[in-house]
């Protein structure tokens, strides 16, 4: 972790930025699944951030989502530009992982554009069909449904 950010569980105010954040990727358009303010704030608590410690800006965020019974999914990873290339998303999956050991999950998801990156976390390429259907419910709202392009990746802990 690069001392100059700190990663913490997301807080109220936080949420306009990070909506911003999963909004605003023009040049990676459709690799995070943009979320409503009614989203971040329902889902506000499966929120880690990582903050630029000198500003305070928040330089990325990340959720760990529980799915089913020992199963969670890592989800709305993005740095934003200025940050990028400097392991944040790293250790924000990592902080996700952790959390998810700490609640006795034992199996973590993805469902991602970018499964290179995930595979250096330790992720392994899984059928779509393993997961279940409860997983699919976001995928009602994605601009590619239903020709979903994205890797299911699964790590065991």
């Amino acid at each position: 972790m690069d001392n100059a950010f700190v990663i913490r569980k997301a807080r109220i105010s936080d949420v306009k930025p990070m909506h911003a954040m999963l909004l605003d990727n023009p040049e990676e358009e459709g690799l995070v699944l943009p979320r409503s303010f009614n989203q971040l704030y329902t889902l506000l608590r499966d929120f880690f951030v990582v903050v630029e410690k000198e500003t305070g800006r928040l330089a990325g965020c990340c959720a760990l989502s529980i799915c089913w019974e020992e199963l969670a999914e890592v989800r709305s990873l993005v740095i934003t530009r200025d940050f990028r290339g400097r392991g944040l998303g790293r250790d924000l999956v990592e902080a996700c992982l952790s959390e998810a050991v700490t609640l006795g999950l034992y199996k973590v998801f993805v469902l991602s554009n970018t499964p290179d990156f995930f595979a250096h976390l330790g992720f392994r390429e899984v059928p779509k069909d393993v997961l279940p259907q409860k997983v699919w419910s976001d995928c009602l709202n994605c601009p590619k449904f239903p020709d979903c392009d994205e890797t299911a990746m699964m790590m065991r802990l």
